[in-house]
């Protein structure tokens, strides 16, 4: 019978990891994760069966990543891996139950997940192909980080579609629909979207400085952080849309209706309000300076 393991924590340890040779000490096995399986094995308190010349402990699994659980052990970090690795990886952590290292890929496991999602469907060439054909529709389709800028895409359908960080700037967009798409962070500078129906859309930050935003449809949008400097939002529809934090220096919002639309620290300054409809809007803490609001209804507006 084996006697059992040194009491020294520094103490070399060798494995046998299904035929790949290791070496390492009881201190590393036990200190990090102290509830695991290797924990428990290394802790002294175990005899453990040795290989009788190598003196080496034998455990009957893939060797391969086990390079990564001592580094893991070692320094808490492992490198960057496939996505396939990461889940072999994670079997083997699900075995030794070293249950930090496998939050720790399952976040990594994440963070792919959500960098593949973001991968445009289509390139732009792809795009310029699609707009010869009539009735062009990218519904649903992820467009996310494509350069669309310049292109003729009037009446082109991208309801739903996630286009976050895509370029617009100088595209008719001329009554293309928007429909609750998800445009975070797009840029759609110097654009025509006269008459774009863009209801319930979520573009958070996104720039539409100088764009013609006339007669738009923008009810229940997310605008929050966007910047419209000096943007024709002329008559457009603005009801119940978020323009928390919005930056509308020098726009021009005559006759828009604003009715319940949320302008909390907006930038309003130099702005074109007059004819406007902003009946039941708190103004409290939007900054209106050198702003015309001739003509514009207030009917219940907090100021």
């Amino acid at each position: 019978m084996q006697s059992p393991e040194p009491s020294s924590s520094a103490a070399p340890v060798l494995l046998n990891i299904g035929g790949r040779k290791y070496a390492t000490t009881a201190e590393t096995l036990t200190q990090r994760e102290p509830d695991s399986m290797l924990a428990a094995m290394f802790s002294g308190r175990h005899t453990l069966p040795h290989h009788p010349t190598t003196g080496a402990v034998f455990v009957d699994r893939d060797g391969k990543h086990f390079r990564h659980i001592l580094n893991w052990l070692r320094d808490g970090a492992i490198p960057t891996l496939s996505e396939s690795e990461y889940h072999q990886l994670l079997r083997e952590a699900e075995y030794y139950q070293l249950l930090g290292l496998a939050d720790y890929v399952n976040e990594k496991l994440a963070l792919k997940k959500t960098d593949n999602s973001c991968e445009a469907e289509l390139t732009r060439k792809d795009v310029i192909k699609c707009i010869q054909a009539q009735k062009i529709r990218f519904r649903g389709l992820n467009l996310s980080g494509l350069d669309l800028s310049k292109l003729d895409l009037s009446e082109v359908d991208f309801s739903y579609a996630c286009i976050q960080r895509t370029n617009f700037s100088h595209a008719n967009l001329h009554k293309a629909k928007f429909r609750q798409v998800e445009a975070a962070h797009s840029s759609f500078e110097h654009a025509n979207l006269h008459e774009c129906e863009l209801t319930g859309a979520n573009l958070q930050e996104a720039v539409l400085d100088r764009a013609n935003v006339q007669s738009a449809n923008l009810q229940d949008a997310c605008l929050t952080g966007c910047s419209f400097i000096e943007t024709d939002v002329r008559s457009a529809h603005l009801q119940s849309a978020n323009l928390t934090g919005a930056d509308l220096n020098g726009a021009n919002l005559e006759g828009a209706n604003l009715k319940g639309a949320k302008l909390s620290g907006a930038n309003l300054q130099g702005a074109n309000l007059q004819r406007a409809y902003l009946r039941e809007v708190d103004l409290r803490e939007t900054d209106l300076t050198g702003a015309k609001l001739g003509g514009a209804n207030l009917l219940g507006a907090i100021r």
